[in-house]
């Protein structure tokens, strides 16, 4: 028989993750390691765990994360959010929980371009009057 495996994908900034959630123990494996080994941040784990808590499915999918581009923050809010809509796949009814604490919104914060003229997005060469 096979197994119910639950896919989505979630982004955050410039970072994509494909994540599936299978009926398991709770593990979080991310690009072929642990999470603690990936992340190297509590701070970043409480966050890839935050759908599950929300949910109060902590401990019963084990969580695989394929994740490219970007940071590490920003690699951890984007299996956050992949989390997020794998679990509504898993059980629509967790909708308005999810949403409610905004875990299913697609942060659209990017990172602005650099402008000619300027050295960064906005920073001014050093001007002199004389």
């Amino acid at each position: 028989m096979p197994t119910m495996q639950y896919a989505a994908t979630g982004r955050r900034k410039c970072s994509v993750a494909r994540v599936r959630l299978m009926p398991g123990q709770g593990n979080v494996i991310i690009n072929g390691r642990e999470m603690s080994e990936y992340l190297g941040s509590k701070v970043l784990e409480i966050i890839v765990r935050q759908p599950l808590v929300a949910t109060g499915t902590e401990g019963k999918f084990d969580v695989y994360a394929n994740v490219k581009g970007g940071g590490t923050t920003g690699q951890a809010g984007a299996i956050r959010h992949g989390i997020a809509r794998a679990l509504l796949e898993v059980d629509p009814e967790f909708r308005p929980v999810l949403k409610k604490a905004g875990y299913l919104t697609r942060d659209p914060r990017m990172k602005e371009r650099r402008k000619y003229g300027l050295k960064k997005a906005r920073k001014a060469p050093q001007f002199s009057k004389r």
